[in-house]
């Protein structure tokens, strides 16, 4: 098999440099997302959700919030989530954004998210929280610990988007029903008090949901199935040379299934060669083993740049911690200006 062409990793250009200057006008309307502070970021990370958080960044008013107030329904020791949020915070600079054309802040940072979310609730019908199938199957994962912020995490999580009244949210398809909450949410407002925010609309992304070395369940780190493409070389070979892929293909000159082997399907987001790959699984010219080396060294080679900046950020926490400051500071006017609005309509002094 032939190595194909592998894109670069897009830089995070400036970093503290200029995180806190000025920052060109926005190219479009407001969109808004929160990613949970897992610690470094996985491959399912990047393919699901920052690879589009970067494409983004170039065509909308981003705003990118790590969500550690969430966090806390199931991280309860502080240590860790201090090291996650950090840790995420570098992945998502090292892997693209850049905080000269996005938005990049900590949630707790700017605590008018949880006062909002107060005030969302009272408006909310506890029905509606029931319903929602995250809270169902955080049940089922985590029954000794159903606390209330389990219930009512899309209220939180619609009080994020309409802080910053974004009228667009990239989400993947599978998450569209936890967007409707949102929006149903802050309808219900605005029949009550007035015409106050947008109901967000959805921006689906073609991301993909992300397999793990199982080939069965989605790549989490909760499970312990991930690609930690910000890891050692070594760490990274290992991983993807434990991950399952046809089971069906026993012998090296059985014929394979490309399109049930995660392997296969993954190396499309790693050269332009992947129909070739597929074919030589198809037709046994070659075997899992040889697929799952090109694909170990394709994801070193890919995110080399990614990695030598994460350490770099990592060195300095202090550059993390700046950028992270400056987005929240930016964000202050509009989230001082919304609660204003907000408490005005609702009869608060």
């Amino acid at each position: 098999m032939t190595t194909g062409s592998v894109p670069a990793v897009v830089p995070a250009a400036g970093l503290a440099a200029k995180a806190a200057g000025e920052r060109p006008a926005p190219a479009g309307p407001r969109t808004f997302s929160g990613i949970q502070p897992s610690g470094v970021a996985h491959l399912g990370n990047d393919l699901g959700a920052i690879r589009n958080y970067v494409r983004l960044q170039a065509e909308y008013d981003a705003i990118y919030c790590i969500v550690d107030y969430h966090a806390l329904t199931s991280t309860h020791d502080p240590d860790v989530l201090r090291a996650r949020t950090r840790d995420m915070a570098a992945s998502l600079l090292a892997l693209g954004l850049d905080p000269e054309r996005c938005t990049l802040f900590v949630q707790s940072h700017r605590p008018e998210h949880t006062e909002l979310a107060w005030l969302l609730a009272t408006v909310t019908p506890v029905s509606w929280l029931e319903r929602t199938p995250a809270y169902k199957d955080k049940r089922e994962q985590q029954p000794d610990d159903v606390n209330h912020g389990l219930l009512t995490y899309p209220v939180l999580q619609a009080a994020d988007i309409a802080m910053y009244k974004a009228s667009l949210v990239p989400v993947g398809r599978d998450q569209a029903a936890h967007l409707e909450i949102s929006r149903e949410i802050v309808r219900a407002f605005n029949h009550r008090y007035g015409e106050t925010f947008p109901e967000a609309q959805a921006v689906f992304t073609e991301a993909p949901t992300v397999l793990g070395t199982d080939g069965v369940r989605k790549m989490s780190k909760s499970i312990g199935n991930t690609i930690d493409i910000l890891g050692e070389p070594d760490l990274i070979r290992k991983q993807v040379m434990s991950m399952v892929t046809d089971t069906q293909r026993i012998l090296r000159t059985d014929p394979g299934r490309p399109e049930v082997c995660n392997v296969c399907q993954l190396h499309r987001f790693f050269g332009e060669d992947y129909l070739e790959i597929q074919d030589g699984e198809r037709t046994a010219r070659t075997g899992c083993v040889d697929t799952k080396r090109l694909l170990a060294d394709r994801i070193i080679r890919y995110y080399a740049p990614a990695r030598a900046q994460y350490l770099e950020l990592q060195a300095n926490p202090g550059r993390v911690d700046e950028i992270l400051a400056a987005g929240a500071d930016h964000l202050a006017p509009l989230a001082a200006e919304m609660m204003a609005e907000v408490k005005q309509k609702m009869g608060l002094r």
